[in-house]
């Protein structure tokens, strides 16, 4: 096997566009599946800052950029952008969110890299839907972001304030509809503020 140099990793890197990779990932780009020299390959560009560990198997090439939802999806998958974070997005919230909150059919997670607060909340499989993607990363849409900030509200986990959500270009309609879906505690809180 021949040793790639550091720029010859670059190039190869840059040339592939992703900014965000697994192990196996960057062994597939790199042309190897000998863990022993993959880990020396990381650790070179660790100690040479082009790449960052993220969690265990997940690595950011620095040279790319990114942003953090794009970071979120890949972070913990499956899972999309939710709740505060999702409405902030939309403009629907007029409170921005520091944390980046995800859902996600797994167990609830957090991770904090870069000083950034990663968030996932755990949702039933019937729930984990309403979605789209938006340049590179998985969002929920306005309404189903707003239920399922209702959702974890109803249930303790967060604390939704009325006061901060402006559901003016919501489609009321849709949001009761797809409120049944969840339980009648959400159904009724929804009705009493919509």
């Amino acid at each position: 096997m021949e040793s790639l140099s550091i720029s010859q990793i670059i190039k190869k890197l840059s040339l592939k566009n992703i900014p965000l990779f697994t192990i196996n990932e960057l062994g597939g780009i790199l042309g190897t599946d000998n863990r022993q020299t993959l880990y020396k390959r990381i650790q070179r560009l660790t100690k040479s800052d082009l790449l960052q560990k993220l969690i265990k198997g997940r690595y950011l090439f620095t040279l790319k950029d990114t942003n953090d939802f794009t970071k979120s999806n890949f972070l913990y998958q499956p899972s999309y952008i939710s709740m505060q974070s999702a409405l902030s997005f939309h403009n629907i919230m007029t409170g921005f969110s520091y944390q980046i909150t995800g859902i996600t059919i797994k167990k609830s997670k957090k991770f904090v890299i870069n000083d950034k607060d990663f968030s996932y909340s755990q949702i039933d499989p019937k729930l984990f839907w309403g979605f789209e993607k938006k340049e590179d990363f998985l969002i929920a849409t306005p309404e189903k972001a707003l239920l399922d900030y209702l959702y974890f509200s109803t249930k303790g986990i967060n604390n939704l304030d009325w006061n901060e959500i402006d559901t003016t270009n919501l489609d009321k309609k849709l949001l009761i509809e797809w409120s049944r879906k969840y339980n009648k505690i959400v159904v009724r809180e929804l009705k009493k503020h919509i």
